[in-house]
């Protein structure tokens, strides 16, 4: 099997979570993956197909994944397998893996102590003078668009005549040979992302080349709902007071005055060629309209016709002509809209400048259109939120399933969840709690990973606000997602046995709170880790589908044709063996 000049680690949440008890709660009820995060993040794919492109040979391995499929993978072992002659990366985007990240760091250079280690990603960027400070860490390449750096890093190491010295690679911080932490200017930041490519063509070739499926997948049951991402952007022209990836977070962290775009023309041909190994969904990443309305119509003249089904998000509300523009163009479109609360009031505090009778119009606009579907998403934990205002907003999903499923139309379908489990460093939120009547927990890199290895997800929660306290967001989020499913079932949205499921959830989760909360209690740190320990079936068997079913969110597909995948399922048949 060849070897790979770069390795690229994706970790899972917490490195031993197949030891620790944890009650994740609804942390990732409303995104594909479980709560160990193990879908990867896009830069993966962006950088690897990049150095391939320029002679190097990359490979992705998924860790979280294979550790989630099997109970018999020893991660470690397989760490001290491989052997790049160059480094291994891992990602450390957002902070939820802030403890595998560093753990599986710390494992690569206990086995591989000459190979240096690289970390990338918004918290890598936000910390990297924490991380470089760790010995497991020799390099962190800062900014949203490393490939470039990445690049001139991996000819560096590998000694190329051309190589620029390691003090002049744009985005890089290292360690001198005398300690000194040292930061090289952020220099480079493209502004356009023609550059890159995502159709993963890149993907199906390593599966092929190393024979190995597994490592690639982006999250544990990809296989059986194969969604992918397209790039419209890097970047964002709104500011949402707790997200890491909003404009006021790409000003301050990757020098960013405005958003850097993908052509229009080349986002429908990345759809395009995903469509040739996959009739999956694509979910297009970015508001189409942030750039223009003449971007937005670019986008759709070249895509139009595209059958398959294709997820759109807004960060605003929108007319009916556009999303008339949308239905013709994409006759299976999903629309997904982040409404955040039905107040006015609490949106506006967010950073959400639109009307609640704003997005009403939108969602009829949209069905008129045809869509598919239209998920509208509600979060827990927002400016000026108290109690009573979530469940105000339960209260007006219901209204809207009122309204939006007569004559049997169930398109509309209503999400709840809280903002959890970490607020985004370099928000507006983080860097001034106060300004929003926040109270931070957690402020370090270390803070963050302390937190991870509490039991249960209240703990874990790096934040409490004016309105709302720790023990507040958690009951909130169990009330509102038992009365969500309760309105769900009265509207014909989910069944009598998907209701059941989710309601005996909450209650076990409910339950599970009060029992890891009384053993915390306890003085004797034996007898605490014991009982944990003994809580910890339960606790596996309520960390999914919490609040909701997670297959609510899945778009029905089309036909998944894995022709081009064949000689990667080949191999992981011949390797089930060693991991199933």
């Amino acid at each position: 099997m060849p070897h790979a000049d770069l390795v690229l680690l994706h970790a899972p949440s917490i490195y031993d979570f197949r030891k620790r008890t944890v009650l994740f709660g609804p942390i990732s009820d409303l995104v594909p993956s479980t709560p160990v995060f193990e879908m990867y993040p896009i830069g993966f794919t962006t950088i690897a197909e990049y150095l391939e492109r320029h002679g190097f040979r990359v490979r992705i391995v998924n860790l979280a994944v294979r550790m989630l499929r099997s109970a018999r993978f020893d991660p470690e072992k397989y760490i001290a397998s491989l052997r790049p002659p160059l480094a291994f990366g891992i990602d450390l985007h957002w902070m939820p893996h802030c403890q595998g990240a560093l753990e599986v760091a710390r494992l690569v250079k206990k086995h591989h102590p000459d190979i240096p280690v690289i970390f990338g990603g918004f918290s890598s960027t936000y910390y990297h003078r924490e991380l470089v400070s760790r010995p497991e860490v020799d390099f962190v390449v800062r900014g949203d668009s490393t490939e470039e750096p990445v690049l001139q890093l991996m000819k560096h190491l590998r000694g190329d005549p051309d190589a620029l010295p390691v003090s002049e690679i744009p985005n890089l911080t290292w360690t001198d040979p005398d300690g000194r932490i040292r930061v090289n200017p952020l220099a480079y930041s493209p502004p356009d992302l023609d550059h890159v490519l995502l159709d993963y063509s890149y993907v199906v070739r390593a599966v092929a080349r190393y024979r190995d499926l597994v490592s690639f997948v982006p999250f544990k049951d990809w296989l059986g709902y194969p969604i992918t991402a397209v790039l419209t952007c890097r970047g964002c022209s709104h500011s949402c007071r707790t997200c890491g990836g909003s404009a006021y977070a790409f000003r301050r962290m990757h020098g960013r005055t405005g958003p850097a775009y993908r052509a229009p023309e080349l986002v429908a041909q990345d759809i395009r060629n995903i469509a040739r190994f996959s009739k999956g969904p694509i979910f297009v990443l970015g508001d189409i309209r942030q750039a223009g309305m003449d971007y937005a119509e670019r986008f759709l003249r070249a895509i139009r016709g595209y059958e398959s089904p294709v997820i759109i998000e807004l960060f605003d509300a929108a007319d009916r002509e556009f999303l008339r523009e949308v239905g013709k163009a994409l006759p299976n479109f999903v629309l997904e809209i982040s409404l955040e609360s039905h107040d006015d009031r609490v949106r506006r505090a967010f950073g959400r400048p639109y009307t609640t009778a704003q997005a009403e119009a939108t969602f009829e606009y949209a069905l008129e259109a045809g869509a598919r579907r239209v998920d509208v998403f509600f979060m827990i934990g927002l400016p000026e939120q108290d109690y009573a205002s979530v469940m105000g907003t339960v209260d007006y999903s219901e209204r809207l399933l009122r309204e939006f499923t007569r004559d049997g139309d169930r398109r509309l379908i209503p999400f709840i969840s809280p903002m959890a489990p970490f607020l985004d460093p370099g928000s507006q939120v983080f860097e001034n709690p106060e300004a929003y009547g926040y109270r931070l927990f957690c402020r370090t890199l270390e803070d963050h990973v302390k937190a991870l290895e509490q039991p249960s997800w209240k703990y874990i929660l790096s934040y409490e606000t004016e309105w709302l306290s720790r023990d507040e967001i958690v009951d909130s989020t169990y009330e509102a997602g038992l009365r969500l499913t309760e309105a769900k079932l009265r509207h014909g949205i989910i069944s009598r046995s998907q209701a059941e499921d989710v309601t005996r959830r909450i209650r076990k989760a409910r339950r599970l709170i009060r029992q890891i909360d009384d053993i915390l209690t306890m003085s004797n740190p034996r007898l605490r880790q014991k009982l944990l320990r003994a809580l910890k079936p339960q606790v596996d068997g309520a960390n999914t589908s919490t609040v909701c079913d997670k297959r609510e969110l899945n778009v029905p597909l089309g036909v998944f044709n894995l022709r081009l995948f064949r000689a990667g399922l080949i191999a992981l048949r011949e390797a089930a063996s060693s991991w199933m």
